[in-house]
């Protein structure tokens, strides 16, 4: 039976990405040796991360004066490396879930961060509106998909300062403006590759400009100086990412795979706005298509249980909601196809039909 793979992250693969992956771990770049026992300083994998970056470049339209790293340590402890770097007195936040929550809370122990708007009073079901971004603030920093409770910024804030951005779960799903940001980041484990790797985009100019020393880790520049390559980096995500990176600049770029993810997550909201037994959980004006979250009607709330074994036996896989919200929560990052899309759609009609 054919399994639809809806994980939030790690998360679905291209079948391009996993089978040149696999190839790479068994005789890397034609040297006779796997991509996980190779040194890193050989020409061959300079390579890789030289083309991942230069690939980032192009399919966002980064301008000059950027640089793309590629980091461990996951959007967590981007958290902290950004307020370490850039957060000179004060910094303006916008609360909109789990992921701005932990990133508010690392921003505080570097100086004062002023949270300008939050969603929490109602669940995190919804962007805030109309607040202001103080003109005093270094940066300001929002979170553009919340792949807990299904919210999602699709365009870029009309900010009067620099922005930041963890666009961890939508990066490589829409086109925006990185000359607005100082700094994005995203945990590669939902559009790019396996868990493990961190891409950060990180303007030059925006550096250097904090009295606190910073360690030699966190500092951006001894990344940017040593190429992501100051120590040992996550070779085999990277590779994975650089095999994504291709697919999708053979695909059409960014651009069609935003046309295509559009495409997939009006589908679902359609059936979930026409089946009498699901309700979705957020906003409609700001319903995210990475992460959609929907739950049972009340009065059918007692079918839950069955509706998930139900799914599961028909081959759909991480459809379970986040635990803080419940419900169901199916996850349509770039690579998953329509297919699945049109499975999970058929699974909920025909589980309408017998109920």
């Amino acid at each position: 039976m054919k399994k639809h793979n809806f994980y939030a992250g790690p998360s679905i693969l291209t079948p391009y990405t996993i089978q040149k992956t696999a190839d790479a771990v068994i005789n890397f770049a034609d040297t006779g040796l796997s991509l996980l026992e190779v040194s890193h300083r050989g020409k061959e994998f300079q390579a890789v991360i030289d083309e991942a970056a230069a690939l980032t470049k192009e399919l966002l339209n980064v301008p000059e004066g950027y640089h793309v790293l590629f980091l461990g340590g996951g959007a967590s402890l981007q958290f902290c490396m950004v307020p370490f770097n850039l957060l000179k007195k004060k910094a303006a936040y916008i609360n909109t879930g789990t992921w701005a929550t932990n990133a508010i809370k690392e921003a505080k122990l570097f100086g004062e961060v002023e949270v300008v708007a939050s969603s929490e009073d109602n669940k995190f079901n919804y962007i805030p509106k109309d607040f202001v971004i103080p003109t005093d603030a270094d940066y300001f920093h929002y979170t553009s998909n919340n792949t807990i409770y299904g919210t999602e910024t699709r365009k870029d804030y009309d900010s009067p300062i620099p922005m930041v951005c963890d666009m961890s779960s939508d990066i490589f799903s829409r086109e925006f403006d990185v000359s607005k940001y100082e700094c994005i980041y995203a945990g590669a484990q939902k559009n790019l590759a396996p868990s493990g790797v961190t891409i950060v985009i990180i303007k030059e100019d925006a550096l250097g400009h904090v009295d606190r020393p910073i360690p030699t880790m966190l500092d951006y520049r001894t990344h940017i100086k040593k190429g992501s390559m100051f120590n040992t980096p996550p070779v085999l995500p990277i590779y994975s990412a650089l095999m994504t990176l291709r697919y999708y600049k053979e695909q059409g770029g960014v651009k069609e795979m935003e046309r295509r993810d559009l495409e997939k997550a009006a589908m679902l909201y359609d059936e979930i706005d026409r089946n009498k037994l699901f309700r979705g959980t957020v906003a409609e004006e700001d319903r995210s298509i990475m992460n959609v979250c929907f739950v049972m009607n009340p009065e059918y709330a007692e079918l839950e249980k069955d509706f998930m074994e139900f799914a599961t036996s028909k081959g759909m896989v991480g459809i379970k909601g986040h635990r803080s919200v419940g419900g169901f929560r199916a996850s349509l990052y770039n690579a998953l196809p329509k297919e699945s899309v049109q499975a999970l759609i058929g699974c909920m009609k025909e589980f309408e039909a017998k109920h």
